[in-house]
């Protein structure tokens, strides 16, 4: 029997069967569920939709400033499926529109030379060489760590030395092409001289299905390399940082990472200006010299 006044938690569900679950990635279904689990069904899931006012997210989005960028999610969250309610008929306005979202310090942490050598020591020490391979991969290709993990063979074509990313497993929803590296080709290649007939390239303890979590691997591996406050999502900006250390432009480190948004790739902006200042400092030298 349909209510004639659906709560909540009927939004919520109604959310994910018709709108996450076939147009978003399963990551971001997870988050989701999870976000709708831990803050949103406990607070607002008896009420009827319809009375949800503008003034209860804001006490709703106030009471997590604590954790801004939960907040921040949570908030989009509801807007979203509110968004939603409006289509499908369920009320006329949407009562999260027009909250100010908490301000947000973006990380900005990759690993310094020294670092980058322990964590390759840690790698090659672990027992776990499956996992270690993983972290390798990312770390050569900047690639994001489910797109690492749900990767499989049929997406590597070796004669072109291109990893084609098929638009399900990617964030911006489209089919990227990233050229591999020799040592990523390398890498591969050892890695499917050992595989064990399993599509995936990084299969979990059945071969049909990937790995799915490295989060107590990644702990044991900082723990051995004495590194602190690195997340797994670091080794893109590690990756990036590199590159651009190197004198790549940012425009090229930009597209190998995938971003859609120049603004994004311009947290290494100050890392670029390093090879322009060393090169600035040659004619000071020739001077110096005379």
């Amino acid at each position: 029997m349909v209510r004639e006044a659906p709560i909540m938690q009927d939004l919520c569900q109604q959310y994910l069967d018709v709108h996450a679950i076939p147009k978003k990635r399963p990551k971001s279904v997870a988050n989701d569920k999870s976000m709708l689990t831990r803050l949103i069904l406990p607070k607002f899931g008896s009420q009827k939709i319809r009375d949800v006012r503008h003034k209860e997210i804001q006490t709703f989005h106030n009471s997590l400033k604590v954790t801004p960028y939960q907040a921040n999610r949570a908030l989009a969250l509801l807007s979203k499926m509110f968004e939603l309610s409006i289509k499908w008929g369920m009320r006329s306005d949407n009562p999260a529109k027009g909250i100010e979202r908490f301000h947000e310090e973006k990380r900005h942490r990759w690993l310094s030379s020294d670092e980058l050598t322990r964590l390759c020591v840690a790698l090659d020490n672990h027992p776990n060489q499956k996992a270690a391979n993983a972290i390798r991969l990312q770390l050569q290709t900047g690639a994001r760590i489910g797109e690492v993990l749900t990767s499989k063979w049929e997406n590597f074509d070796f004669d072109r030395g291109v990893w084609i990313k098929p638009s399900h497993h990617t964030k911006q929803k489209r089919t990227e092409h990233l050229p591999l590296s020799k040592a990523a080709a390398a890498l591969l290649s050892r890695i499917k001289n050992g595989a064990a007939g399993s599509e995936f390239v990084f299969p979990g303890r059945s071969k049909n299905k990937p790995i799915v979590d490295l989060k107590k691997f990644w702990r044991s591996v900082l723990s051995k390399a004495g590194i602190s406050d690195y997340r797994i999502h670091d080794n893109r900006h590690t990756h990036a940082s590199q590159l651009v250390s190197s004198g790549m432009s940012l425009a090229i480190v930009g597209r190998l990472l995938g971003h859609t948004n120049p603004m994004t790739t311009q947290r290494y902006a100050h890392i670029a200006d390093d090879p322009l200042r060393e090169a600035a400092e040659v004619m000071a030298e020739k001077m110096s010299l005379d």
